[in-house]
């Protein structure tokens, strides 16, 4: 297939977003040239790849918000989706476990959150939840019977090959090396296979979808961007295959409303497998996977980053706690058993652990909302809110409004 003087659209980055962004394009402007680059030889190979396969319900986001409104909206995209290409998925439904006074009392006000949210959930008290759940102990559950499970890598790749039925191009191990902005068009600069500028493309409009490299590239594009990507590591075990069947639904904890995270569920897979996960530990790479990786570019980053040492002063005891549970198996284990007593270290084996990318303010805050850098030409998407993977199509509509009828206006952040 031949490549245009100057491409329509260009994407850089080859996970959900940024293919779910080349595809919307297509599909609202046919005929249109959109080139996606992605740095590595697979789509998928960072968050999308590395997560929990949750097709989230939208429980625990504010009424009206578009957190909410674009998950629902996701979820079923992301059905009819794998119905049309023959992609596999489960409708397993989520049982999210209180085990505590407290817990009780936030589980009703989330419950109430769902209601509003219009969503299929329902209140069951301990006897009936032991029921349900054999192996699962508590003092009451919500009962989320949208929620689902998916391999979004295989969501991806079909993604990949629609955008190239469309007339679309995805280009792998095609790293990015340089971004300059014209009046009329937009140059990026690619690498060849030993790091060296090999090739330049031209582009009438550029959109970054970067993850856990956004603030560098906005750089890269000349942008000064108001926040830094702090790497938050989401560890996880998958349990020995005799308990492959320990659950039937997904299992959370109530999550505490302070803190970002959902806390540590079992979730079976699609595989069969039922993996345990995932924490939040701070991390040393920004894409080092192993255990105990250290990038010293990754971590002089944000030691020089004043809003990464305000977030540490704020989260220090729960950093600490989770450190420690990273570190010591039977720690992070007590987690598990507040709601599946039953297990025991010797049931937690390896699993590839997922790395969230984190945009920070200079403050310390954590950007929980969407965040956008744009120009004349370019959109850099700094910040896409959980559960992306699941909301990736109703997002990408947003972010392609912003592009094709905004293309010279500055967004809000």
């Amino acid at each position: 297939m031949s490549s245009p003087a100057v491409w329509d659209h260009l994407v850089v980055g080859g996970g959900i977003v940024g293919l779910a962004t080349a595809l919307t394009l297509l599909e609202k402007r046919p005929g249109s040239s959109v080139l996606v680059v992605e740095k590595e030889a697979t789509v998928a190979a960072h968050q999308t790849g590395h997560n929990s396969g949750v097709i989230h319900a939208g429980v625990y986001y504010a009424p009206g918000s578009k957190k909410a409104l674009f998950c629902k909206q996701g979820a079923q995209w992301t059905r009819d989706f794998c119905d049309a290409k023959g992609i596999p998925y489960r409708n397993t439904g989520k049982l999210i476990v209180a085990t505590s006074p407290v817990e009780v009392e936030r589980m009703h006000t989330l419950f109430e959150r769902a209601q509003r949210n219009e969503l299929d959930v329902e209140l069951i008290d301990g006897d009936e939840l032991r029921r349900r759940e054999p192996h699962v102990v508590g003092l009451g559950a919500i009962v989320v019977k949208q929620t689902g499970i998916v391999d979004y890598r295989q969501v991806c790749q079909k993604m990949a090959e629609q955008i190239a039925g469309l007339g679309g191009q995805v280009r792998l191990a095609t790293p990015v090396v340089g971004i300059h902005e014209s009046l009329s068009e937009v140059s990026v600069d690619l690498a060849g296979p030993h790091g060296q500028q090999a090739e330049r493309v031209y582009a009438r409009q550029l959109v970054v979808c970067g993850g856990i490299q956004a603030d560098r590239l906005a750089r890269m594009a000349g942008l000064e961007p108001d926040f830094q990507m702090v790497p938050f590591r989401g560890e996880y075990y998958q349990l020995a295959p005799q308990h492959h069947h320990i659950v039937d639904a997904l299992i959370y904890p109530v999550p505490d409303p302070d803190l970002p995270f959902l806390g540590v569920h079992l979730t079976p897979m699609m595989d069969g497998s039922v993996t345990v996960g995932p924490n939040a530990v701070m991390g040393f790479a920004r894409e080092g996977y192993p255990k105990l990786s250290v990038s010293p570019g990754d971590v002089a980053d944000f030691v020089r980053f004043p809003g990464f040492w305000k977030l540490a002063r704020t989260m220090l005891g729960t950093g600490l706690k989770e450190q420690w549970d990273s570190l010591v198996k039977p720690s992070y284990l007590k987690r598990v058993q507040k709601y599946c007593p039953s297990l025991t270290t010797a049931d937690l084996g390896p699993h590839p652990p997922g790395i969230r990318a984190q945009a920070v303010r200079a403050d310390g805050s954590m950007v929980e909302d969407f965040h956008f850098l744009q120009t004349p030409r370019m959109l850099h998407v700094c910040n896409a809110p959980s559960p992306t993977a699941t909301s990736a199509m109703p997002i990408a509509d947003h972010i392609t409004q912003q592009v094709l009828d905004r293309p010279g206006a500055a967004m809000e952040a």
